[in-house]
């Protein structure tokens, strides 16, 4: 447990005032109609929605994650989660300003444009609930584990000591400031918590016992965990970690904050943008903030807590108050953070508290959204008055911050929770990138995928099927074949669920297309039809911009990959491997920028 000097309290209680002045200060506004209180009016700034965007997954569980993460795998175990910039650029340069020109209020609510008749609500209600509220529930849990684990170490808080007081004033300017609350709070809030987390990074890696980053490197804890490529001679590391992720992972699994074709909170800041261009301005923004360069700060502690903590036992002895069911290689973060000198040691507690604000704020508002305009509105009071649906959202953020502290309370480590979600979501993403390019696609394949998907995920998680067909010692496959199992029979299911099934009614159809301008030959027998009828649902002026939005997507990924392996190589010494990548980083910047202005002017 550390102790707190007069500085430290002067930076938390500063901190503290500052959130919830904003919260309080835009309160009234919020207030004014449900279109304020969750989208701010469709009128923010791609640096400001970026920044939030950012400050978002800055959550109190990614350090947590990402130590675990290093401490088991190594850094190349990482890739389990940078696959996800394949997804994060798919949104940037394809799907930003479908989502934009769509101009709903929630993602979920897209279900009743995009499809028709009983299934397009029934799907809507049920997923307002089952994001809204189910895995929007787990989410925050997760990140509440994190901030239980943070206090119960660096302060000798209980478990509801944490929830109570990190609980009640998240939810105080969440329910007050609405998601205009949210994304100011969220630019302070970044700064915060960047500062913290680079300021630990740089003081925990010239520990004494550590020794700078040089001896860190050589050290002989460390030097098997250095690589950013998994081993290519151990074909489970290299499977596990390295191809599944890029091969199937990316476009297969939901997973809050990295969806296929965008979706949840990512989509609430889309949808709250002024225009197409910022929207697409912000998610670009976010993944190179996300990608690029945050995680090397909380890298460089997790090798560091290798040397200070080689395993569980150590933690174990140096925090005897841990309890077995919190025990985890996870614990390593804030373990290092107890060794903060007076004044850093404010900064960064203060920086803990705004990634968890910042993440549990921006959840709240984003499930709250669900209930009030897919489930409350549609199915309890359709004439509900602009005031009674924020009164609504008010009270059922207070809800949400409820039900996810009670779960956290149960729950042992981020990466036990990291894993059931990608499994539980497996199979479903293809869907969220096709829906959009193939009119075939209609509400019974989304139902059916969520349904096949969640079951599937149970018997294997739950049942004596798992053990038999993928246990690490006697099952029928090799334990990393799991995931791609769940896609491949989510996937055969929902496919011939969508060709049993009738498609949709060619008003739905042709209303989407002459309203997003998908474009593409999955629209052309819509287009058509809609021409033999007479009706003209094609908008000249818009040519088809996916091809060379995959190219910039491809650029994309090769600029942030070659800026995160450079700033690694930088790090670690390796000069030459660090100026090849910084330069192909330039180049390929430079030709992502050509093609995006082709994009823009519609010359493909």
């Amino acid at each position: 447990m550390v102790s707190l000097n007069f500085w430290d309290y002067l930076i938390i209680i500063v901190f503290f005032t500052i959130t919830l002045s904003i919260g309080l200060y835009v309160s009234k506004k919020s207030g004014t109609d449900s279109n304020e209180f969750f989208l701010s009016g469709r009128t923010m700034p791609w640096w400001l929605l970026g920044v939030s965007m950012v400050a978002t997954t800055f959550s109190t569980d990614t350090p947590n994650l990402v130590t675990d993460i290093v401490r088991t795998n190594g850094v190349s175990g990482n890739w389990v989660w940078w696959a996800f910039l394949l997804t994060g650029l798919l949104t940037v340069f394809v799907y930003a300003k479908l989502w934009r020109k769509s101009n709903v209020n929630t993602d979920i609510e897209f279900y009743e444009f995009r499809y028709g008749g009983a299934p397009a609500r029934f799907l809507r209600k049920f997923r307002a609930i089952y994001l809204g509220v189910i895995f929007n529930v787990i989410t925050m849990s997760a990140v509440t584990l994190a901030a239980i684990k943070i206090g119960g170490i660096m302060l000798g808080l209980e478990p509801w000591q944490t929830v109570v007081f990190g609980g009640v004033i998240t939810v105080i300017f969440s329910a007050a400031g609405g998601f205009k609350g949210v994304v100011y709070t969220d630019f302070v809030l970044f700064f915060v918590a960047m500062g913290g987390a680079i300021g630990a990074a740089y003081y925990l890696v010239n520990l004494p016992e550590v020794g700078g980053v040089s001896a860190l490197i050589a050290n002989e804890a460390v030097a098997g965990k250095l690589s950013i490529l998994p081993d290519f001679s151990d074909k489970q590391a290299l499977i596990t970690l390295f191809i599944i992720p890029l091969a199937v992972q990316w476009w297969s699994s939901w997973y809050p904050g990295a969806e296929p074709g965008g979706g949840g909170y990512i989509a609430q800041r889309m949808l709250a943008a002024k225009d197409e261009n910022h929207a697409i301005g912000a998610t670009f923004f976010f993944n190179i903030m996300h990608y690029a360069l945050r995680p090397w700060p909380w890298i460089l502690v997790a090798l560091a807590s290798l040397v200070v903590y080689p395993d569980l036992a150590s933690i174990q002895e140096a925090f005897p108050n841990i309890t077995d069911d919190k025990l985890g290689h996870d614990l390593a973060y804030s373990a290092m953070l107890t060794k903060l000198p007076s004044g850093l040691l404010g900064l960064v507690l203060a920086s803990l508290v705004a990634a968890y604000m910042s993440t549990i704020s921006t959840q709240l508002n984003w499930g709250s959204s669900y209930v009030v305009y897919d489930f409350y509105k549609q199915m309890i009071n359709p004439k509900a008055s602009e005031k009674k649906l924020v009164l609504v959202g008010r009270v059922s953020t207070v809800v949400l911050m409820v039900f996810s502290a009670l779960l956290a309370l149960v729950l042992q480590n981020a990466l036990q929770l990291f894993e059931v979600l990608l499994v539980f979501g497996a199979g479903t993403g293809l869907i969220f990138i096709l829906r959009w390019f193939w009119w075939r696609i209609n509400a019974w394949s989304e139902i059916t995928a969520m349904f096949a998907s969640g079951i599937v995920s149970i018997l294997l998680k739950l049942t004596p099927l798992g053990a038999f067909l993928f246990d690490a010692e006697s099952g029928v496959f090799e334990n990393y074949y799991e995931y791609p199992f769940v896609v491949l029979v989510t996937t055969i299911i929902w496919v011939g669920a969508t060709f049993i099934t009738q498609p949709e009614s060619k008003e739905v159809l042709q209303s989407f297309y002459k309203k997003i301008q998908p474009g593409g030959p999955g629209w052309s027998k819509v287009v058509r039809e809609a021409k033999a009828e007479g009706k003209e649902i094609v908008h000249a002026k818009e040519g088809w911009s996916v091809p060379s939005g995959i190219v910039a997507m491809l650029l994309g990924c090769v600029l942030i990959y070659s800026c995160m392996f450079a700033t690694g190589y930088w790090i670690y010494g390796d000069y030459i491997y660090a100026g090849v990548l910084t330069g192909i980083a330039v180049v390929s910047g430079f030709l992502m920028t050509k093609m995006w202005s082709k994009i823009k002017s519609n010359i493909l």
